[in-house]
């Protein structure tokens, strides 16, 4: 599948490009005829802690990017765990979520939003999760990295608004790529319906990218095409 919604010989920047579901996002790209250019940034290059080094990053791009796709994302780490009850809450752990999940993507957007290209379809991406909709929380648990999610949400969605009056042309989509078979999902995959492949939930990702208008910008949507409600 070739992406036909860009204009020729696009440009690709992937964040997060060196493994899992951003690897496998760039190697995508990489076969596409339509994008002449894949950019993979990922650590220790880019560091989405850092602003500087996220600034950095962006001065250095070889081209205006079409396409930006945040691939990134933190659920558990040494000192990190998704928590079962209020009383597992860490300050240090959900402020690492939230620097990570929510503050890195946000930044990226910032640094990168102003290089996009006018006139032609350009879409900045970042991979969410269902569990960050507010309404869909039924079971509860996960505190850091629900609030983390839901915080990129509202971003995204505030991104989207400034994004329209600046560049109507441009689209700022949440991705929600499903259960993936990497690290991340690792210890909680037991049980799951429908476990993707990294590239199989790339290819899924980059058919709902094709496909989305700037009516859907702001909005968040899984590996399907289906909305998910904030």
């Amino acid at each position: 599948m070739s992406l036909t919604s860009f204009a020729p010989a696009a440009h690709a920047v992937i964040i997060g490009a060196n493994g899992g579901i951003g690897g496998a996002l760039a190697d995508r790209l990489a076969a596409d005829p339509g994008f002449a250019r894949v950019t993979r940034l990922a650590r220790p290059g880019l560091d989405l802690t850092d602003p500087a080094s996220i600034a950095a990053a962006a001065a250095a791009l070889p081209a205006p990017p079409d396409l930006v796709i945040v691939a990134t994302g933190v659920l558990h780490a040494p000192g990190l765990a998704p928590e079962k009850a209020l009383r597992d809450l860490d300050a240090a752990a959900l402020a690492r979520s939230f620097a990570v999940n929510a503050i890195g993507p946000a930044l990226v957007a910032q640094a990168l939003l102003p290089l996009f290209p006018k006139g032609r379809k350009t879409l900045f991406a970042a991979l969410s999760a269902r569990v960050g909709s507010i309404s869909d929380n039924r079971l509860g648990g996960w505190h850091s990295y629900r609030a983390a999610k839901a915080a990129l949400n509202q971003l995204l969605r505030t991104i989207a608004i400034e994004q329209s009056r600046r560049n109507p042309d441009s689209i700022v989509l949440g991705l929600h790529p499903g259960t993936v078979d990497t690290g991340l999902s690792k210890p909680f995959q037991r049980n799951v319906p429908t476990l993707l492949t990294p590239p199989a939930a790339a290819q899924a990702l980059l058919g709902v990218i094709d496909a989305a208008t700037q009516a859907q910008s702001g909005r968040l949507f899984d590996w399907q095409g289906e909305e998910i409600a904030p």
